[in-house]
């Protein structure tokens, strides 16, 4: 539907309102998001918001009609556009003010400069949420195929992947969702209205419960993050508890809590934004450290844990009387493998966007930040289990022993059309060159009865 068609409709719904006591009036106009009644010279015209993203549909939006019967521009005088200049900003939520502030702080060109980085990020984003989500789910494939990986370790491991799993999956199909929906938007003026693919976005409920998921698979990864630093802590420093192994407690911390969390989240968001479509913005609001409060909690033990580990390891490496760059080598390596697994990488992700500083800065900062988080899956299935010794082994002694069973049978497969071959062929044959029953030939010497030719 084009904006002359959609116009003319606007035009047509308010045909009936009459404006003959004025000398002036501004028509009616559609301005891309609303539609607006005929309103007098010199007055201003109200509206509800409307229901998009992040906007607050309670509070409203006005249009004012100048003196001379012209919808006013964005500046005194300005009429440029004949639908004039709406300020929506009044409809969104603070949280999102504040936000579209600092974006447009310093110039629109920056702005802009700033939303490309962002568009770029977000191609990498997926770029790396599909690498991260295959190598997750083939390492555990492997874990829960191959009997000899399964253990305390591993079980941890295979509960940390599974949560990963599920947050990769659903941020994916989000993203890909809002790809297709903005590339309907950017071929139709209307698509927010009359768009065949309405999206994730705009399905109230459906999306609500997306992002609810999402956080709680989040947390769960947290969760299981800080049971596999609470369990390489305990097994490397408190030899008390190598003999033991408390899975039913880790299972409760890992899936069990994260649930009382989100759902205190949910709760408190849903009553913040009220109709407002898909709780846009949400990670802005002061609520959302109902959730990242304990994820920052999980990342500063995990922290301690990995400088406890770390001290550990140097003391062990001086009673062995190795090198000083040996200890040093050894510590960094211990300490680069451990980062993603404990979450710690996660940090740059909870420091505010830096949306009022530079474009350089905030370019760095965006990169570096979805790099670490998008690729963490991959890093993670890399480091515990492609590269992984046992993992390795076990791998290996599979695929032997496959190639060894497969070239065993075709040799016994060859080695038997052989034979067959050559018995065949040096089956006797009487004097018209046909060959004489099998069972003749074995009789040895004794000489074919009649009928006893093929």
């Amino acid at each position: 539907m084009t904006y002359s068609i959609i116009l003319q409709a606007c035009v047509d719904s308010y045909r009936h309102r009459n404006l003959s006591a004025h000398d002036r009036w501004c028509n009616a106009t559609w301005d891309m998001v609303l539609c607006w009644p005929p309103t007098p010279a010199g007055e201003s015209a109200q509206l509800p918001c409307p229901p998009h993203r992040g906007v607050d549909p309670s509070k409203y939006v006005y249009k004012h009609c100048d003196a001379s019967g012209r919808w006013a521009g964005k500046s005194p005088g300005d009429f440029t556009l004949p639908q004039g200049w709406t300020n929506y900003t009044v409809c969104f939520y603070e949280e999102i003010q504040k936000l579209m502030n600092d974006l447009y702080k310093r110039s629109e060109e920056d702005a802009q400069s700033k939303l490309d980085i962002a568009h770029g990020t977000r191609i990498m984003e997926m770029v790396g949420l599909s690498l991260s989500l295959t190598s997750l789910c083939i390492s555990l494939a492997i874990f829960f195929y191959f009997r000899s990986l399964k253990n305390n370790r591993t079980r941890i491991h295979r509960n940390l992947f599974v949560a990963m799993v599920i947050q990769v999956m659903i941020r994916l199909v989000l993203y890909i969702d809002q790809a297709i929906t903005r590339g309907n938007i950017s071929g139709n003026e209307n698509a927010n209205t009359n768009s065949s693919w309405q999206g994730i976005d705009n399905t109230p409920v459906l999306c609500e419960a997306s992002y609810v998921l999402l956080e709680y698979a989040r947390t769960a990864m947290f969760m299981w993050m800080f049971i596999e630093g609470l369990y390489l802590h305990n097994k490397i420093t408190v030899t008390v508890f190598q003999h033991r192994f408390y899975y039913s407690v880790y299972h409760a911390v890992g899936w069990g809590v994260p649930i009382l969390m989100t759902a205190a989240w949910a709760a408190v968001t849903a009553t913040h934004f009220g109709n407002s479509r898909c709780w846009w913005g949400y990670n802005f609001t002061a609520y959302f450290w109902i959730l990242e409060g304990p994820r920052l909690s999980v990342i500063s033990l995990n922290m301690i844990f990995l400088l406890n580990i770390i001290r550990v390891l140097v003391t062990k490496l001086r009673q062995s009387n190795s090198s000083e760059a040996l200890q040093v080598r050894k510590a960094v390596k211990a300490a680069i493998v451990l980062l993603p697994l404990l979450g710690i990488t996660n940090v740059l992700n909870m420091i505010a966007t830096p949306l009022s500083r530079s474009v350089v800065e905030f370019g760095l900062w965006s990169y570096a930040t979805h790099f670490l988080t998008s690729f963490q899956g991959f890093f993670i299935a890399l480091l515990y289990c492609f590269l992984n010794g046992e993992v390795r082994a076990a791998v290996r002694k599979y695929v032997d022993n496959y190639l060894l069973h497969r070239s065993a049978g075709v040799r016994r497969g060859s080695g038997l059309s052989s034979v067959f071959l050559t018995t065949v062929t040096d089956l006797p044959r009487d004097s018209h060159g046909r060959t004489r029953n099998l069972c003749s030939c074995l009789r040895g010497n004794q000489s074919p009865t009649h009928g006893s030719y093929l």
